[in-house]
């Protein structure tokens, strides 16, 4: 019997999934890698690190649940975060590790691009909002600040880039990832000029953009023998994480919203269309068949709560995680809308939309004497939803929006999805198969394949069985309470500033 591969490689952990060609997953295994914050700012991964990680998971899930049980694997497809950077030189050796979504170390360099002309079309060029996050501020930093490494990279490549060239030799980006560089214009498809003269290099630096059904890849001889797999299993390029999760939500035309929280968070929609935003307040991302994927990205998604239970839980195990935070979900299900008063502000790593600062820090705020561990949960939680709900209304300003669609580890949590809809007042929709990214690169695999004629037939097979309707008292409280972390998260910006300003000079 054939099968599909799909191999997300996320944030914290890389999870591959295997489908029969009809969709039903046969088997899932994952595997984590730590993050590494060294400085105020810094968020770093080791990529070979990862790339173990991908190759023993894999070798895994092919082992002992793919060959065993006689299963064809006809395709693997890839996916991937957003955003990461990746110096290799001429032998494709990573020089030093991989700056990653979250790292806000180019904040000088985006500030002054965003105030220019030339960030204005830069930003219309290539759809990616002028931030830290982006490889073209990222790129910037290295040639002003690490002239050396800079002066010694052969490529400057994703994470994704890193594995696929190890695994086949070559290096190709496909147009899902390279449209979320800064790098790329969305428009042509060619590396954009001023991009790279902004960034100090030329086109050659870069992977060669190819479309996201790219299946040209051959596995090197090695991995192939020692994987089992025949040489005619086809590797398809595959796109970027956040593409795939709103392909693989079935969120394709009007009035749909995706909402994903995984490590990150965001709010997409889909269309042919470009959102145009004259705040430059969201990002417009090619998938694939002139599809964007328009929305607002959060840094402060379900990073935030590990954080917090890793602080104030005790789960000293990172694999004990997930099967021990069901304890922390039950006291914040026993506290009211609104957490009696206390409220969070989620930007311990800065933030992206819809405030787009990078300075941005984090805060409980109204805490008084009669707060207990269930109330900073319950808040911690609802902080994280506020900010996701700050995205999704002002996205509401281009697109009209009447039901949600959640995925992901934490917003399809029940407790998390009830919120979302009280919060957002819209029904909210929730599919068994949470991990959607998975699912939207088995739907552009096979349609990559001729199985379906286009991504909207595609996207069109996805049921959703479960259902959260709003309920309307709570959705006037924390319309209350949102007006006041919208205020503090205005009102505290100069005091943002200078306490970034002191970590600097210490």
């Amino acid at each position: 019997m054939d099968c599909i591969i799909t191999i997300d490689i996320g944030t914290s952990a890389v999870r591959i999934f295997a489908f029969e060609m009809k969709g039903t997953i046969i088997a899932t295994m994952k595997g984590y890698y730590p993050t590494f914050h060294t400085q105020p700012d810094y968020s770093e991964q080791d990529p070979e690190q990862i790339f173990v990680t991908v190759l023993n998971v894999l070798r895994n899930i092919l082992s002992e649940k793919i060959h065993p049980n006689k299963y064809n694997v006809v395709a693997i497809c890839f996916s991937a975060a957003m955003h990461s950077v990746l110096p290799v030189d001429q032998n494709g050796t990573p020089l030093g590790n991989a700056i990653v979504w979250a790292d806000n170390r180019a904040k000088k360099e985006a500030a002054g691009l965003k105030k220019s002309r030339l960030g204005d079309r830069i930003y219309h060029a290539t759809g990616t909002p002028i931030h830290p996050m982006s490889p073209l501020a990222k790129i910037a930093w290295l040639r002003n600040n690490d002239t050396e490494r800079f002066s010694k990279t052969y490529k400057f490549v994703s994470i994704k880039d890193y594995i696929l060239q190890q695994l086949t030799g070559e290096y190709v980006i496909d147009h899902s990832l390279a449209s979320s560089t800064g790098l790329l214009n969305i428009h042509t498809l060619e590396w954009n000029k001023e991009s790279l003269e902004f960034a100090g290099i030329t086109a050659d630096k870069l992977p060669k953009p190819v479309s996201v059904y790219y299946a040209r890849l051959t596995l090197h001889k090695q991995y192939a023998t020692n994987l089992k797999l025949p040489s005619k299993t086809k590797i398809i390029i595959g796109a970027s994480d956040g593409c795939l999760a709103t392909l693989g939500s079935g969120v394709w035309g009007e009035g749909k919203a995706t909402i994903t929280i995984d490590a990150s968070g965001a709010v997409r929609i889909a269309g042919k269309k470009v959102l145009k935003d004259k705040k430059k307040r969201f990002f417009n991302y090619l998938l694939a068949d002139d599809y964007y994927v328009s929305g607002g990205p959060t840094n402060n998604g379900g990073v935030i709560f590990e954080w917090f239970t890793r602080q104030f839980g005790s789960f000293p195990d990172y694999s004990d995680f997930e099967e021990n935070v069901s304890s922390f979900f039950k006291e914040a299900a026993q506290v009211a809308p609104g957490s009696d008063g206390l409220i969070f502000l989620p930007y311990l790593l800065g933030e992206r939309a819809p405030i787009w600062n990078a300075n941005a820090r984090g805060l409980y705020f109204g805490i008084n004497i009669k707060h207990e561990q269930k109330h900073f949960v319950r808040a911690t939680i609802e902080g994280i939803l506020y900010e996701i709900y700050s995205i999704g209304k002002i996205l509401e300003e281009h697109r009209s929006i009447n039901s949600l669609y959640v995925n992901g580890t934490f917003a399809s949590l029940p407790l998390w999805a009830q919120i979302i809809a009280n919060m957002f007042n819209k029904p909210v929709y929730v599919n068994d198969n949470f991990h959607s990214v998975g699912t939207g690169a088995l739907l552009l695999s096979l349609t990559g394949m001729g199985i379906y004629k286009n991504l909207e037939a595609a996207a069109a097979t996805i049921q959703f069985p479960h259902v959260f309707l709003p309920n309307e008292n709570d959705h006037r409280i924390y319309m209350n309470y949102f007006a006041i972390f919208q205020s503090l998260s205005s009102k505290l910006e100069d005091e943002f500033s200078q306490i970034a300003l002191l970590q600097e000079l210490h």
